[in-house]
């Protein structure tokens, strides 16, 4: 919803200013997306995803060819530029993901669980690079992960979630702080809030679409 692909059922939210519902257009003028499926074309080259992707965000026809060779440097993937994208690594096609979504010079950048299925070499790497985006450009970053020692690492606020609603939100010490017990990780954290029963975790086709999704990126 908040990147405007669903409609919400009721109520609103408000990206910079703009309202969700009533400006949706304004506000993905101003956010980047990077999806868990694979948004990459695996026959076109680096670079080509790039300058599509410019010319999909409106890049000014002036800045493309600079600010695609401006994203190859920072990723490092200028000596992959012209490869095709299907024989890269995963951890490259993730980089290469999140390049595209920040051609256009988001605000906000969202991504969904972007670590999923790399090795910890590569979640590393992906994540050096978009710390790196956020101290460089003032990006903010909004990201889903089930992955709770990822989150305790990289973010400076937290929301936990249970079945769809937000059970707590806050700093990582301050939720750590809230179980009251000594040495507590975000995974304590995430336990006392949603309660130790274990959920059933999503239906048939949501574990083999993260599998599949796992698998395309391994």
């Amino acid at each position: 919803m908040l990147i405007t692909l669903l409609a919400p059922t009721s109520g609103d939210a408000f990206i910079g200013g703009h309202s969700i519902t009533r400006q949706p257009a304004r506000v993905r003028e101003i956010i980047g997306y990077v999806p868990q499926m694979i948004s990459v074309d695996g026959a076109l080259t680096s670079r080509e995803n790039l300058v599509l992707m410019s010319r999909l965000y409106d890049v000014p026809r002036c800045e493309r060819k600079e600010r695609v060779e401006e994203m190859l440097a920072f990723l490092k993937l200028e000596k992959y530029a012209d490869s095709l994208v299907r024989t890269l690594s995963g951890g490259m096609i993730r980089k290469l993901e999140v390049g595209q979504a920040m051609l256009h010079h988001p605000h906000l950048l969202f991504l969904d669980e972007p670590t999923t299925g790399l090795d910890p070499v590569a979640k590393r790497n992906v994540w050096e690079h978009l710390l790196e985006l956020r101290n460089t450009l003032g990006t903010t970053i909004f990201f889903s992960t089930h992955n709770m020692e990822e989150a305790e690492d990289v973010c400076d606020r937290v929301a936990i979630m249970n079945l769809g609603r937000i059970a707590a939100i806050g700093t990582v010490p301050g939720l750590k702080k809230e179980t009251g017990k000594a040495g507590a990780t975000l995974e304590d954290a995430f336990i006392f809030f949603t309660g130790n029963r274990l959920q059933e975790g999503g239906n048939f086709r949501d574990i083999r679409r993260t599998r599949q999704t796992q698998r395309r990126l391994g």
